[in-house]
Formats: C-alpha cells, sequence, structure tokens
C-alpha cells in the first residue's frame, strides 16, 4: 500500500484508535507484557535511546519511556503522531516512513516496531534493513508482525467458499491462492485494506539478511483465533461467545510457553539483536 493511502487509513482510524476491540485488548496485554520482560533494564545505568518505528498513538513509546529510555517515534499518520505527543513526557516524533528513517546509523540501543507495521509496507525487507541501520550493535528489535498459517485463515477460505458469512471479504478464488501459496501473502482485510502477511521462515530470513540475530519467537493469537477474527473485531462480543474467548485467552497464555505454539499464531512476535 501506497505510504499516502497509508496515512490516510490512520488518519481517518484516529478518533477510534483507542478503543480496543477485544481481539486488540488481548493482543496488546500480551504484547505490551512480553516487551517489558523483552525490553526491561536491568539496573545500573539509564537504558539509553529507544525508537518505536510506527508508533501510531504512542503505546509502545509510552511504555519505553516509562522504563527509562530517550524515547523517540515514527509514524505516518499527523492525527496519530499528536495523539502521542500527549502520551508522553517528553515527545521526540517524526512524520516519517519506516522505509526510510529520519536518523544516523547506529544511534538507538533498542527498536519496537509493533501494530502490523511491516503489514503495511511496500517494501518489508528495507523497513527491516533501515531499522537494523539506526540499531547499535548489540541493540534489540521487538518485532510484532501477522503471521500466515493460523486457524483464521482456514476461517478466511471457509467463509469464502460459503457466501463469506463472517465477513472476510475475499472472493473464493483470492481466498485459495492467499492459502496454497508456500510463502507469505497480501490479503485485504475489512477496514484495513492490504495487509501483508508473512511466513516464520521469510521473517527469520529478512531479519538475518539484515544483520539481525533472531533470539526468541512468541505467537499471539494462536487458540484464541478459533474464534473468527471478525467476530473479535466487534465492539462488542456476543453474550455466548464473550465466556468463550476470556477461557480461550487463558489458553492461550499457557499454551504459549509450549515449544512451537508461534506456529499456529496469528501474530508473530520476535526479539531480535543487532549483530
Amino acid at each position: 500500500m501506497a505510504t499516502s493511502a497509508v496515512a490516510r487509513l490512520f488518519d481517518a482510524m484516529a478518533d477510534d484508535y483507542d478503543t480496543l476491540e477485544p481481539w486488540y485488548g488481548h493482543h496488546y496485554a500480551v504484547l505490551h507484557a512480553l516487551l517489558r520482560a523483552s525490553l526491561a533494564p536491568a539496573g545500573g545505568p539509564a537504558p539509553g535511546r529507544a525508537l518505536d518505528a510506527g508508533c501510531g498513538s504512542g503505546f509502545q513509546a509510552a511504555l519505553l519511556e516509562a522504563m527509562g529510555y530517550a524515547t523517540h517515534g515514527v509514524d505516518l499518520s499527523a492525527r496519530l503522531l499528536a495523539m502521542a505527543a500527549g502520551r508522553l513526557r517528553a515527545p521526540a516524533l517524526a512524520r516519517a516512513d519506516v522505509q526510510a528513517l529520519p536518523y544516523r546509523d547506529a544511534v538507538f540501543d533498542a527498536v519496537t516496531c509493533c501494530g502490523s507495521t511491516l503489514s503495511f509496507v511496500d517494501r518489508p525487507a528495507a523497513a527491516v534493513a533501515e531499522i537494523a541501520r539506526v540499531l547499535k550493535p548489540g541493540g534489540r528489535l521487538f518485532l510484532d508482525c501477522e503471521h500466515k498459517w493460523n486457524a483464521d485463515l482456514v476461517w478466511t477460505l471457509a467463509s469464502a467458499l460459503t457466501g463469506d458469512p463472517l465477513g472476510y471479504g475475499l472472493s473464493p478464488s483470492r481466498a485459495w491462492r492467499a492459502v496454497a501459496r508456500r510463502g507469505g501473502c497480501v490479503i485485504t482485510y475489512p477496514g484495513y485494506g492490504a495487509l501483508r502477511l508473512f511466513t516464520a521462515p521469510e521473517l527469520r530470513a529478512m531479519l538475518r539478511e539484515a544483520g539481525l540475530q533472531p533470539l526468541r519467537t512468541w505467537g499471539i493469537h494462536g487458540l484464541t483465533s478459533l474464534i473468527p477474527s471478525t467476530v473479535l473485531h466487534r465492539a462488542r462480543l456476543p453474550a455466548a461467545v464473550g465466556p468463550f474467548f476470556r477461557a480461550l485467552c487463558a489458553l492461550d497464555g499457557a499454551v504459549r510457553r509450549l515449544p512451537g505454539s508461534a506456529r499456529i499464531a496469528c501474530s508473530l512476535v520476535v526479539l531480535a539483536r543487532r549483530l
């Protein structure tokens, strides 16, 4: 998707951006716990400088700032940047593309790139290379992105083949092409437009090509994707679905600790180190 189209899309979302649907409520609760555990300083001097690449309204930037980082943020949406400025004590924000970051080489100790930012850029490998460029050797990247192989892709295909009762908006042929393709793919998702889904192998290859060593991978929305995501993106869940979703959230946390559980998750979270 062109950068101007992404900017317009997220500017249009700004009024409701911080209102978290059940899907995002669970997602960010898990994501932020992982972020704190991964990037929290181990005591001693201040942790240094951090960048939130694709900062939106400042969810992750605020966490980085609270952990003691001198925090910077970039985003394409002017309206979301204004919201982020109100959330931070010392905002250092820029309207910029993650594929062309406005910083010198090796200036950050940590970078976060969350909220599907990588799924909205035309050249994700270029964005990862730019993040690697601005990270100091030994610096860490905390990356959150859309994963292809999960139950929601099955829901997408099933809905497409039965007249789309779940509202994914894909024709049978487009849904089948997404499933049949071995690597990642681009699909359209209601309310978001074109969205890139990554496989774990291509994500690892992209990181390594940029000089980033993957250290650990987690999954979010593994078991919870037994409920179609189009249902979980509603402001209110149907009465019969709510208790089931809460139970799956709890089970999702237990399964996340098991080796290989990220293979079935809707979102991949990767911690990587700059070599």
